[in-house]
């Protein structure tokens, strides 16, 4: 069996076991989705704590619902936040200060208030990613239209992204699984996060010296 008919069988495993376990959230339905999940805005808080997050100046987060709340303290922080369109239809947006994190930290509120940027405009500390899954290795799987390894090819090929760049995600638990397929344009994580629990990946740790 090919990789990719592997991922598609671990996103429907996970979109399945979400529903079935109450762990989703709206917009259902969570299937071909960055899913939405129960805490959320716990995992956010969880990533305010770090001390790589706290001296961190500009973000580069995706578009999809659960990471709003990551969107949010990234604004409340009074940090510079960028955000990929949706489908890369205007490309990105950055929001440099805001007078109202919630609303900003929406799509609507980054499309209306947030202006153009791009890659190589400025470097990225961190990198947040949406996931569907993601293995303690520290390779991910996203809905399968790979615009999260896009957009961080652009600002990494633009010299924006680089070995201190550190790369994140926030999921639910069940999201976290033993093994993820990977290919080679896919982009792994140094760091995810949870409701519960924030890890370093085994890449992660070996490439940042963790």
């Amino acid at each position: 069996m090919g990789s990719r008919n592997i991922k598609d069988e671990i996103r429907m495993k996970v979109w399945r076991t979400m529903m079935e376990r109450n762990a989703a959230l709206p917009p259902f339905p969570v299937f071909d989705r960055i899913p939405n999940f129960r805490g959320a805005g716990e995992a956010a808080q969880r990533l305010r704590r770090l001390e790589r997050y706290e001296g961190a100046k500009i973000v580069l987060c995706n578009p999809d619902s659960p990471q709003r709340p990551v969107r949010e303290v990234v604004l409340r922080d009074g940090k510079v936040l960028i955000v990929a369109t949706p489908r890369l239809s205007r490309g990105f947006m950055v929001i440099e200060r805001s007078e109202d994190p919630f609303y900003d930290s929406t799509i609507r509120g980054i499309m209306e208030r947030g202006k153009p940027i791009m890659p190589g405009d400025c470097r990225i500390d961190l990198f947040i990613a949406g996931s569907v899954a993601v293995s303690q290795e520290g390779y991910r799987l996203g809905k399968g239209t790979a615009y999260s390894d896009t957009e961080y090819s652009l600002w990494k090929k633009a010299g924006s992204i680089d070995e201190k760049t550190i790369a994140i995600t926030t999921v639910h638990d069940l999201q976290v699984l033993d093994y993820v397929p990977r290919d080679e344009w896919d982009v792994p994580v140094d760091l995810i996060i949870t409701p519960t629990r924030t890890m370093w990946t085994m890449l992660g740790s070996k490439r940042l010296g963790i």
